[in-house]
């Protein structure tokens, strides 16, 4: 069973989610495997108490590259969820302020 607080892993911090949060007011989390909108949702506005205006979810692949000598793939890195929160105008978080 998932609470709200296992729901929101991380912030991604990025060029493309600067801009976004500073131009758009959209934020960018990573977020459990078995989230829903509806969950994160309920996790941003209960955590931040900030209003919500929708939640674009996203499953991003893994990472592979090829071994030089064996040709063989290999997984760098593992794909994981991530969502993309708009928030209602007027309304920021605190947790992306100092990265403008």
């Amino acid at each position: 069973m998932t609470t709200i607080y296992n729901v929101l892993r991380r912030p991604l911090v990025t060029e493309k989610s600067n801009y976004q949060s500073s131009k758009l007011n959209q934020y960018t989390f990573e977020v459990s495997g078995e989230a829903t909108r509806t969950m994160v949702k309920d996790a941003v506005e209960t955590l931040f108490d900030v209003k919500v205006a929708r939640v674009n979810i996203v499953n991003t692949p893994a990472k592979r590259g090829r071994r030089a000598r064996s040709r063989r793939l290999l997984v760098r890195r593992p794909g994981y969820k991530k969502a993309l929160v708009t928030l209602a105008a007027g309304q920021r978080l605190e947790i992306f302020e100092g990265v403008q």
